[in-house]
Order: C-alpha cells, then structure tokens, then sequence
C-alpha cells in the first residue's frame, strides 16, 4: 500500500495539531528529532489512514501532503 500521508519532517514544528485532530489516532509524534531540534508528528498505521487531510488542513506550516486512493467505478 501506498503512503497516504506524508509529512515533510524536516520542516515540522512539533505543535501537534496534527496529533489532535487525527479521528482514526495513527498519528504521534516520532521518537528523534528533526535537524530543527523539533519531534516531527509521522503517520504510524497508513493503513487506517482514511485520508481525510483533517491534519493537513490544520497544519500551520504545511508540511502534510494527503493522497486519497482513486476510486474506480465499475461499469454494468
């Protein structure tokens, strides 16, 4: 499976936004740091990532990037 988000860590702040407003809660801030001294938030289960870019809508610096999986509609 593809990654549904991705976050650019090098420029996360930590703020945890992110973390907050994640309904499926698969997203937590990573155990290292950053070259900014900053804990980046990662997604850690993007397979129960429902990709409802609610993280990146409330990021202040704009480093999530969603991808939602292209439907494909079955013809009869």
């Amino acid at each position: 499976m593809e990654k549904r988000v991705v976050f650019n860590e090098a420029s996360c702040k930590s703020c945890s936004l992110c973390v907050q407003v994640c309904p499926t809660n698969v997203i937590f801030l990573a155990d290292y740091l950053n070259s900014n001294g900053y804990r980046p938030a990662a997604v850690v289960d993007q397979e129960n990532c429902i990709s409802c870019a609610k993280c990146a809508q409330v990021c202040p610096d704009t480093v999530i990037l969603v991808y939602r999986p292209v439907k494909v509609l079955q013809t009869v």
